[in-house]
């Protein structure tokens, strides 16, 4: 689980946590992250440091007391995004899944246009101080360190369609509707 600022449980600065329950596996995971110890200055294998330090373990436990009204702040972001957008037919929006508990970490919709309209909505949004991202632009099977098992564009065509489609629109607990409606707006003028 990350726990990097931006996401629904973040600290103030990188961070992150394993979960298991074989305990075998959490051992092994806990000598990896200390510097492959377990004996300090002993090093029984390669490692890393990558403890959560206890000024962010302290940020986390305060922010995870709020935890449920964050998720809720987003997913009625979310709402008034689909309000918003849901006359908007040359975008696909987000599915809810009313049985499931979506927690809204990005709202990713898709430009139906394809990447070149919607690399202009978001050059648009960026003139306009309004920050988007496109993540994964680039299909695994594509990314370099994939070439060696010899995939080539048209093998995987939903996830090459889904990186030239989607946008994720800002996204956090404290938005207001009328920031949402700015960011709607030169969104659908750009569209």
């Amino acid at each position: 689980t990350s726990f990097y600022p931006s996401k629904n449980l973040g600290a103030y600065g990188d961070g992150g946590a394993i979960f298991t329950r074989d305990e075998a596996l959490a051992k092994k995971i806990r000598v990896i992250c200390n510097h492959g110890s377990t004996v300090k200055y002993y090093h029984e294998s390669i490692g890393v440091n990558s403890r959560l330090d206890s000024l962010q373990a302290a940020i986390l436990d305060v922010k995870l007391q709020h935890l449920d009204a964050y998720t809720e702040a987003r997913r009625q972001a979310a709402r008034t995004y689909d309000e918003l957008l849901a006359d908007c037919e040359e975008v696909i929006l987000p599915k809810w899944n009313e049985d499931g508990s979506h927690v809204f970490h990005q709202y990713t919709l898709k430009v139906k246009a394809g990447r070149e309209k919607r690399d202009a909505i978001r050059n648009a949004l960026q003139e306009r101080g309004i920050p988007s991202m496109i993540y994964y632009p680039i299909p695994t099977h594509l990314q370099e360190g994939y070439q060696e098992y010899g995939y080539k564009a048209g093998d995987f065509p939903i996830s090459e369609q889904l990186t030239a489609e989607a946008i994720s629109l800002p996204m956090h607990s404290e938005m207001t509707r009328e920031q949402q409606e700015y960011i709607i707006q030169h969104f659908k003028e750009t569209l």
